[in-house]
């Protein structure tokens, strides 16, 4: 087991410390979920151009980037914008991931996406229990379209149990191309989980380490595997200037190693 330097485990500490003393945050402004409404209609309508047809339907990597990813390589890129979309007390991530399976089919994939019972074992442990709560729209009975309910742990500094409920939509333009698209309906931060005293934390008690999560997960056969490619998007509450210096850098690592958990999970999945 690696051990960590002294200094390293006095800058845990000391970032524990300062993430603690921040206050609770009150549910998002109206403006700032607009914005962010706004942001992710316009994410969704570029996927909806490049899903129409499968030249493109995964964002390219390039020859080189190809070649990365056959060797096992993610791709990891962040594209929120500079100003992060113009949001006050609040700020927005946008970041995308891709990831080639050998082997893999799509159809393997789409088995993996809708079988919501095994995301404990297959994304653990972030994933704590998964559950379907509504079957949708004309394609019920396919399962096109879903409400289901996540409770996930994130740990980092702190360690943040959340309740999460999301709308997915499951998509496919032939047996090779297919896409889905999630967004979050409702996201609670949850005290005390698995004791006696857990409870789900008002508003106004919320520290706001997430608002609004939708992901967007792209895919395509060919080349002898699986290219996989999901985009997040995320809402959290905004840092206080005072301590911005020492907690952004942390707060910036959550949605990339998070996108590089869920690559990884999914493509040892797959070679299951």
């Amino acid at each position: 087991m690696t051990r960590c330097p002294n200094s390293q485990l006095r800058l845990l500490s000391f970032l524990s410390g300062l993430l603690i003393l921040v206050p609770a945050a009150a549910d998002p402004a109206s403006a700032a979920v607009s914005a962010f409404s706004a942001y992710t209609s316009a994410v969704e309508s570029r996927l909806a151009e490049r899903h129409r047809s499968p030249s493109g339907f995964v964002a390219p990597s390039g020859k080189q980037g190809e070649q990365r990813l056959r060797r096992g390589e993610f791709i990891v890129e962040r594209l929120t914008p500079a100003n992060g979309a113009g949001l006050a007390d609040a700020m927005l991530h946008h970041w995308r991931g891709t990831a080639f399976a050998p082997g893999a089919k799509a159809a393997d994939f789409e088995r993996l996406m809708r079988n919501f019972s095994a995301y404990p074992a297959t994304y653990a442990p972030q994933v704590l229990e998964a559950r379907v709560l509504a079957r949708q729209g004309e394609q019920a009975e396919r399962g096109d379209r879903l409400q289901v309910k996540l409770r996930v742990r994130q740990r980092h500094v702190l360690t943040v149990v959340m309740d999460t409920t999301y709308e997915i939509t499951f998509g496919r333009l032939d047996p090779e191309h297919g896409y889905s698209i999630s967004r979050s309906t409702q996201v609670s931060e949850i005290d005390a989980p698995g004791t006696d005293r857990e409870r789900a934390l008002k508003g106004s008690e919320e520290h706001g380490f997430l608002w609004r999560l939708n992901t967007y997960w792209s895919y395509e056969e060919r080349d002898g595997g699986l290219y996989m490619q999901i985009e997040s998007v995320s809402l959290t509450r905004s840092i206080p200037k005072p301590i911005a210096w020492a907690v952004w850098p942390f707060v910036e690592s959550v949605p990339r190693e998070s996108l590089e958990f869920t690559l990884r999970s999914t493509c040892n999945a797959l070679r299951r």
